[in-house]
């Protein structure tokens, strides 16, 4: 399979990760404007599931190192496979919350709450699993990057016309997805080996390329439950059933498709990544698409236009808190 061989490669692959996170949900709010979030998300689900697929069948089975995707899957144990699947259950519960708080609060909020509470969570247990990297740098990083959770949030809440109800609710929505996103990753990494053993898999063990397939497959599995509680239950609008599902046009139904195969590009890159940078700097950096995120909301979307001048100094120290975090997390690993 194929396996990186270099922590700089490593951080290049953790940057795709970031842009391909952070730029994912714009297909949802490109859809949104006619097309219901829940109506979506089968669709992005889907995406993910084909992506899985089409690098566990290509780079998941080439090359001389590791196992090929479907010899090591003949192998797992079943502890392994229910852990990485747990990992699709947890994340999928989490990604629903984010997909929720997208459509009430929008991108720049959603995800520098979410997201970025969700690294300061993932990186802590994940270095706990596998200590990986310089502890005060990381750690300096990761609280960085949760200054910059605060300063988006007090910033959010200056918009004029912004409820206090709807504000609360889009941030409470955050900060849950933010505790189920951040400890999905360790299932994950659970199921694998430790990062120096990715050439050389222990009998029992999932692959990278394995492990998320079966991730995604749990993804897939419980979006049968927790998508279908939110369309007849959901947080905001009138419930919708699956019949709504079939009404969408073929560009509708696209853009959830790409979106979950843009998310996807980036989770294996990240899981491919960690095999140099680490489980917890890998992830670290990957969360930095909350950064890239807040850029779509602020520049493209302009989801602050209305903010004053106080707004606007909040959200440039919200950028730099940002910025300078992932640069110290970069460095918390020497090359």
């Amino acid at each position: 399979m194929f396996l990186l061989e270099s922590y700089p490669i490593a951080v290049v692959f953790c940057v795709i990760t970031m842009l391909c996170w952070g730029s994912w949900a714009n297909t949802q709010k490109l859809a949104g404007r006619t097309w219901r979030f829940e109506l979506f998300y089968w669709d992005y689900v889907i995406g993910v599931m084909l992506m899985a697929l089409v690098f566990a069948l290509t780079l998941g089975s080439t090359g001389t190192k590791g196992q090929a995707f479907l010899a090591n899957l003949k192998q797992a144990e079943l502890s392994n496979i229910a852990l990485a699947l747990l990992g699709g259950v947890i994340f999928n519960l989490a990604n629903i919350l984010l997909v929720a708080a997208i459509a009430i609060a929008g991108m720049a909020v959603a995800f520098p709450v979410g997201i970025g509470m969700a690294l300061v969570v993932g990186v802590l247990v994940n270095y706990i699993r596998e200590a990986t990297g310089n502890p005060l740098l990381l750690f300096l990083g990761v609280a960085l990057v949760a200054s910059a959770i605060v300063l988006n949030a007090v910033a959010y809440r200056t918009l004029p016309g912004t409820t206090k109800s709807t504000s609360a609710k889009g941030l409470v929505l955050s900060i849950l997805c933010g505790l189920l996103m951040g400890t999905f990753y360790l299932c994950v990494a659970a199921s694998m080996p430790k990062s120096e053993q990715f050439a050389a898999i222990p009998a029992g063990k999932l692959s990278p390329y394995t492990a998320v397939v079966i991730f995604s497959l749990g993804i897939l599995l419980s979006n049968f439950v927790f998508n279908t509680v939110i369309m007849y239950k959901p947080v905001e609008g009138q419930p919708v059933g699956y019949g709504h599902y079939f009404q969408g046009s073929f560009l509708d139904h696209l853009w959830g498709v790409v979106g979950g195969m843009i998310w996807q590009v980036g989770m294996t890159f990240n899981i491919i990544a960690s095999g140099q940078a680490g489980f917890a700097i890998s992830y670290g950096l990957g969360q930095g698409a909350t950064l890239v995120a807040a850029l779509w909301g602020v520049f493209i979307w302009r989801e602050f236009k209305a903010g004053s001048q106080t707004t606007q100094k909040l959200l440039a120290a919200m950028f730099a808190c940002y910025l300078v975090g992932l640069a110290v997390i970069i460095v918390a690993r020497p090359v």
